[in-house]
């Protein structure tokens, strides 16, 4: 049902927890599921610095809060608001159909965090 990606990043997930004093926070959910997501971002002179990531959900949910994370570190903040929950699933080999919509949201968690930034560091 999973790729091994998505395994992986479920078993061993990267960048988990919480940046103190971050620039940037984002936080979506899906109600019909209850998975949420919070993002947390650092930045540095318009890159992405770290990227931190709690999320309640799902096997799904936290491999595509994983891999964000991987996917946004290095990135500017225009590359960064790039990045679609589409090229998350893809980055993971694919999720199943029923998947999609319920728990990859990792990118509009980030692109939260993105707007928060903008809003308090004009």
């Amino acid at each position: 049902m999973y790729s091994e990606k998505v395994m992986d990043h479920f078993s061993n997930p990267r960048n988990v927890g919480e940046i103190e004093n971050p620039d940037g926070v984002g936080e979506v959910g899906n109600a019909s599921c209850g998975d949420i997501m919070k993002i947390f971002l650092k930045v540095d002179n318009n890159v992405i610095t770290d990227v931190k990531f709690k999320t309640f959900g799902c096997g799904a949910a936290i491999a595509t809060s994983s891999m964000v994370t991987e996917m946004a570190i290095g990135k500017t903040i225009e590359e960064a608001l790039q990045l679609s929950n589409q090229a998350v699933a893809e980055a993971l080999d694919g999720l199943p159909a029923q998947k999609m919509h319920c728990s990859n949201l990792a990118a509009d968690a980030l692109h939260e965090a993105i707007k928060n930034y903008r809003a308090t560091h004009p």
